[in-house]
């Protein structure tokens, strides 16, 4: 009984935090955009109340450092997310998301991945902490990366001022090109099973 409310008491944190994370959603999401600089200050970092806030990115693709992240579940496949780093008019650089591409008829890579728009460019992004490491050490072949992990990113790409608290999910691109990758999804507006959890496990314990 004192194990089944220890675990209940877990799932009923589980439900706190999913409920935060979706109240976080409902709040930034479609919020208006700023510039970068206006969430992350030069030399700051992504605050976490600022996950999924719309900025308003103005400079240059960096296109010949772009990269794929591998085995990414979009469409129902291993999918590659296309990651390309962008420089700010300001020189502050940050890595955009610009969606997700299939894997080709023949081979596991894309058979073509849409290039970004030349010149200046306006991106509206939606910024996200970057990811960990896989805790497998599954790494990537040359081109590509196992995870978002900016600072492998920073290492793989030689960009020296990438931003590494966080990257930016695009929403948007003006000039928009002719093709783009497959957008990624809207982020799941699910709560989870935790509060039923939680519930069961009290009846457990009762039991």
């Amino acid at each position: 009984a004192i194990a089944c409310a220890f675990l209940s008491n877990w799932q009923f944190e589980r439900n706190a935090e999913r409920s935060r994370q979706l109240a976080l959603v409902e709040v930034n999401y479609d919020a208006p955009a700023v510039p970068l600089s206006d969430v992350i200050p030069a030399g700051g970092e992504l605050d976490g109340q600022d996950e999924w806030r719309p900025v308003r990115l103005t400079g240059t693709y960096l296109a010949d450092d772009q990269l794929l992240v591998r085995n990414r579940p979009h469409g129902g496949t291993a999918a590659f997310e296309v990651l390309v780093p962008f420089q700010l008019d300001d020189g502050r650089i940050i890595v955009v998301n610009r969606g997700w591409v299939r894997p080709g008829e023949q081979q596991a890579d894309p058979d073509v991945v849409p290039a970004p728009p030349s010149g200046e460019v306006t991106v509206i992004a939606r910024l996200k902490p970057g990811e960990p490491l896989p805790g497998s050490g599954r790494s990537a072949p040359d081109g590509q990366v196992p995870t978002i992990h900016l600072p492998l990113i920073a290492d793989l790409t030689d960009t020296g001022d990438l931003e590494q608290s966080a990257y930016g999910i695009m929403v948007s691109e003006d000039p928009a090109p002719s093709s783009r990758p497959e957008a990624l999804a809207s982020p799941s507006d699910d709560p989870g099973p935790h509060l039923s959890y939680a519930i069961q496990w009290i009846l457990f314990a009762v039991m």
